[in-house]
């Protein structure tokens, strides 16, 4: 798993940047927020990343902050919502707003992101307002970090580990719905066992 990337701008596009780390260029896929923190080319950088393999492609994709590739994992969780559509999203506003947005329940803000209508809305406010922690009032400007928690249910973690793994969230759930077990240990090896049939 590639977790992060330091090195030089060498291309700056609007949906993609490429690091050169030591003469090997990396092309990550972007969101417009972290491409607003993205220094020109020629310069120093360090994204955290989040590496998606799939039959015909490695993807790799870079935020900004830790926090950005949190939410990016939990939105890529949610039913419909592939990569693309969870860059789409982070590209709608800073972490933390797009924490308080989920916290009240603002689906307007993301039904105004092109692709998303209403009912992938509601689906991402529904399964991902408890799983990010925020204060009752939104995000506390005195408190600037995020907190994004994952559930202790077994088969959520275990989901968790499969898309860490690469594997995308259809796969995940075929493979976690043929597991049997009681911990996410269980679950996990039962899950790569059926992905080797």
């Amino acid at each position: 798993m590639i977790a992060l990337v330091r090195g030089e701008v060498a291309v700056r596009r609007a949906d993609h940047v490429v690091v050169d780390v030591n003469g090997v260029g990396y092309r990550l896929a972007v969101s417009a927020e972290t491409l607003r923190q993205v220094p020109a080319v020629g310069n120093a950088v360090v994204l955290h990343t989040h590496l998606v393999v799939r039959d015909d492609a490695l993807a790799l994709f870079g935020f900004a902050t830790e926090e950005e590739r949190d939410l990016f994992l939990l939105l890529v969780g949610v039913q419909a919502v592939g990569p693309k559509m969870a860059l789409a999203v982070l590209g709608g506003g800073t972490p933390r707003e797009l924490v308080a947005a989920l916290a009240a329940g603002d689906t307007a803000r993301l039904q105004a992101v092109p692709g998303i209508g209403k009912r992938t809305a509601e689906r991402i406010v529904v399964e991902l307002r408890e799983k990010v922690g925020a204060s009752a009032g939104g995000i506390d400007p005195t408190h600037p970090e995020i907190v994004v928690t994952r559930a202790d249910d077994p088969r959520a973690l275990t989901r968790a580990a499969l898309l860490e793994l690469g594997y995308d969230p259809r796969e995940a759930e075929r493979l976690l719905a043929a597991a049997r077990g009681a911990t996410t240990e269980e679950l996990l090896a039962a899950a790569l066992r059926e992905a080797r049939r």
